[in-house]
């Protein structure tokens, strides 16, 4: 593997996590998606509440990689998880190992935190990342639906 390092990320880096979010954007059809800007990362990873944490990979000089994670709560387990929002690789970087590191270093993160376990969501139709999470001992559960409101449709649920 080629000599790369993990670091948080912080304010300074909003401009390079917005370019690897639309990246990931792309990579999964959905960058007409994105209204992130760098203002809005700016305050919701590193403003007065942040909402999640974020870690790049850099290598080759440059920032090639990062995952975005957050807390997230078991009722049954009576304790916190993490949750991967997003890990992404630039394609032309994968093949290195750099998805794994990432991987394993927000599963690091978990377990020294006491996590009760480490959740993420994938697109069905992306094969090369279903059979990557599978090779690193995750399994699908298959057996429950994601559910969203966004949009109109929260506004209209939940507006007053």
């Amino acid at each position: 593997m080629a000599a790369y390092r993990i670091r948080p990320a912080d304010a300074a880096d909003c401009a390079e996590l917005l370019r690897l979010i639309r990246g990931l954007a792309e990579y999964e059809k959905l960058l007409d998606q994105v209204s992130a800007d760098e203002a809005a990362l700016r305050d919701s990873l590193f403003g007065a509440r942040p909402a999640a944490q974020a870690l790049l990979l850099e290598a080759d000089g440059r920032c090639v990689g990062f995952a975005v994670y957050f807390r997230n709560y078991s009722t049954f387990r009576g304790r916190h998880g993490l949750y991967l929002e997003d890990l992404f690789v630039e394609p032309e970087h994968r093949g290195r190992g750099y998805g794994l590191a990432l991987l394993r270093a927000v599963a690091a993160q978990a377990v020294a935190e006491g996590c009760a376990r480490m959740e993420w969501s994938v697109l069905d139709w992306n094969a090369p990342s279903i059979a990557f999470y599978q090779r690193c001992g995750a399994k699908a559960l298959d057996d429950w639906t994601i559910f969203r409101l966004d949009g109109e449709a929260l506004q209209a649920f939940g507006g007053s």
